[in-house]
């Protein structure tokens, strides 16, 4: 991930807040091959905005941009889902993207977006797939949060997908299911590593270090050398590790609620 400047970050803010002047539209738009019949996603984005000065924190765009297009694409609804709900902050908006681009030009999906249901408000037994977008927010927001916790647990235990991208495997952190184990005790596992957070400088912003919190829960953590793509995945946990495995990380998704289907 690349840190904003301060005139990209108001530029970003500012087109973000555009978006709450869309009407709300219907939820878990997809284009028209989707089906009501097919499980639905819940896509979970950070709330929380600052890592420090006039640095972004929030959600990484392109992290949810890509597995997004990847979900649609296949025929497979989704909602977005945050913290606090409403408008969260995010990085990464840059319209060159293709996906960030697919994304921002339709009108349902910002109003989505702009609407995002609050964890405390999401039924988790709606959803087949739960997915954990990355960006630096999570480290504050999605750590530590019980009622995130709550909603893995449950569509896990129900026989659901748990997913997670870069940053988004801070969620997983503090997930217990019933019997009391560690959902990522002894699971192979991904996520953006130490190495990629020093060489941006990112580790001097974020609360802790993702990689050495999960390796002392006990995951097995997997990388691939910094920035390249890596997608690992242990029955139904899959993660990814960085932006660059965003769109693959998508297409395991999709792939694992396809083989669930068969």
């Amino acid at each position: 991930m690349q840190p904003l400047n301060r005139r990209t970050a108001v530029q970003s803010i500012t087109t973000a807040l555009a978006a709450l002047t869309l009407p709300r539209l219907a939820s878990a738009t997809t284009p028209g091959n989707s089906s009501d019949n097919k499980p639905r996603i819940l896509i979970v984005v950070s709330s929380h905005d600052r890592k420090g000065g006039d640095l972004v924190a929030g959600f990484w765009f392109p992290e949810l941009t890509h597995p997004a297009k990847v979900f649609a694409e296949a025929g497979y609804r989704f909602d977005i889902a945050s913290p606090r709900g409403g408008m969260p902050p995010f990085d990464g908006f840059d319209l060159k993207d293709e996906a960030n681009r697919w994304f921002w030009i339709d009108p349902a999906l910002r109003s989505q977006l702009a609407h995002s249901l609050p964890l405390s408000a999401v039924d988790p037994s709606r959803y087949a797939a739960i997915m954990l977008v990355g960006g630096h927010g999570p480290m504050w927001d999605f750590a530590r949060n019980p009622v995130l916790a709550t909603l893995v647990r449950r569509i896990y235990e129900q026989g659901g997908i748990v997913s997670a991208v870069c940053h988004g495997p801070a969620g997983l952190l503090d997930v217990r299911l019933s019997d009391g184990r560690s959902l990522i005790a002894g699971r192979k596992l991904t996520a953006f590593t130490n190495e990629e957070e020093v060489s941006r400088q990112y580790d001097k912003l974020i609360p802790f270090e993702l990689e050495t919190a999960l390796k002392q829960g006990q995951a097995v953590f997997e990388e691939a050398p910094i920035f390249q793509s890596r997608v690992v995945i242990d029955g139904r946990l899959i993660t990814g590790q960085n932006p660059a495995s965003a769109k693959p990380f998508g297409e395991a998704v999709v792939a694992a609620l396809r083989a669930q289907a068969a």
